[in-house]
């Protein structure tokens, strides 16, 4: 997919072979969070353990923050892909402004659920996959750090839905009007959902999860880094679910952009 190229974007194969690329980045990411134990000072806004001076927030905060800042400047957040955690805090680019033409309807920036994401990461997902509950004071920078790229991965993954419900509704206009001039949410959910890709998607991530967590040459009995369910349940518990709460989002509002 090619964002200069406004006709490979609504090509759902296209679609399809990017959404596999960030399953695997997103196992490789758990699977390197899962190294670390839950670390529940990373996220207290309180710490005893991290002190930050003036700064309102956690540490993983903090880090994100400084990390979003840098990569603003560098036109991070100017592709249509790219969804910032911290959107008040970022910069403008000192880079010439990358000219993409219109791939999405003109609100698309406005729909950000990035907020509900890292809450759901931090207090359902990392339970999943930690190595145990506790702390490892060594390394807090380290498991923040893994952690922004699993959220950026995430986010990526989950607002990518505009996308396909951009595809879906070009390839379907008079169905998808009718819906949302009715504002049909149940009937939009259901033109969206597609059962059978969704098994297909877990089956896929448990054979995934069980081959990038364990060593090849290791004994057949060698645990996996981290548990292929635990993969496969935040998919089905919250990924997927999360996406189609994006594209219904964004196709309630298709019919704003009048001229796209």
């Amino acid at each position: 997919m090619d964002f200069l190229k406004p006709e490979s974007v609504y090509n759902l194969a296209n679609i399809r072979e990017d959404l596999i690329r960030m399953e695997d980045t997103i196992i490789f990411n758990l699977i390197e969070r899962s190294d670390f134990p839950t670390m529940p000072s990373i996220y207290d806004n309180e710490s005893s353990e991290i002190k930050i001076p003036n700064f309102d927030g956690s540490f993983l905060d903090w880090i994100f923050q400084q990390q979003e800042i840098i990569e603003s400047q560098v036109r991070r957040y100017q592709s249509p892909d790219q969804y910032p955690f911290y959107p008040k805090i970022i910069k403008e680019s000192f880079l010439p402004t990358i000219k993409y033409p219109k791939v999405l309807a003109n609100y698309f920036r406005e729909i950000n659920i990035n907020d509900e994401i890292k809450k759901i990461y931090i207090t359902k997902m990392i339970p999943r996959v930690a190595k145990y509950d506790g702390e490892q004071g060594e390394n807090y920078g380290s498991a923040a750090t893994m952690d922004i790229s699993v959220l950026q991965s995430l986010s990526r993954r989950i607002h990518f839905g505009m996308f396909v419900a951009e595809a879906k509704f070009q390839a379907d206009r008079e169905l998808y009007t009718k819906l949302i001039k009715n504002n049909d949410i149940d009937g939009i959910e259901k033109n969206i959902t597609n059962s059978a890709v969704e098994e297909k998607i877990l089956k896929r991530l448990i054979q995934k999860a069980k081959a990038y967590g364990t060593d090849p040459t290791a004994d057949a009995q060698t645990a996996s880094k981290v548990h292929p369910e635990a993969v496969v349940g935040i998919y089905k518990d919250w990924v997927i679910p999360l996406t189609k709460k994006v594209e219904v989002e964004y196709l309630l509002r298709r019919l704003e952009d009048k001229e796209f």
